[in-house]
């Protein structure tokens, strides 16, 4: 995993600062999310196979920055208010479909597959956070 590197065995034991493996796991796979594509809070989870949208949508909000974060949407294909103007814009940059209005990601049209097997990373199972 891309973001494991943070953790070493100086850092064994919790350290608030740094990303749990679970964040690490959903930073991975949104690293993963290809241009022009989205994914819902709930599909992250749903391929992590724990969690919910709202411990993925509390990673995002702490550790996302360094990854595709408008990528990942509401289930309704709307981004947060405070994101929401941002997002849109990085959304028209990438060409990703959008509902009439703009302001929501098509789900429908621009889903992203995550492909393979839920609750598997690198052979092991997520755990909580």
């Amino acid at each position: 995993m891309r973001f494991r590197t943070l953790r070493t065995v100086a850092t064994a034991s919790f350290d608030p600062q740094l990303p749990s493996l679970y964040a690490e796991a959903v930073l991975d796979l949104v690293a993963d999310i290809p241009p022009g594509q989205a994914v819902s809070y709930g599909d992250v989870a749903r391929r992590l196979g724990h969690g919910g949208p709202r411990q993925v949508g509390s990673v995002m909000a702490r550790f996302g920055a360094g990854v595709p974060w408008w990528r990942v949407v509401r289930a309704d294909g709307s981004a947060a208010p405070a994101i929401a103007a941002e997002a849109a814009t990085r959304w028209r940059a990438e060409s990703m479909p959008t509902v009439a209005d703009g302001h929501r990601v098509d789900l429908a049209r621009a889903r992203w597959d995550t492909g393979g097997d839920p609750a598997s990373t690198d052979g092991r199972t997520v755990g909580p956070t």
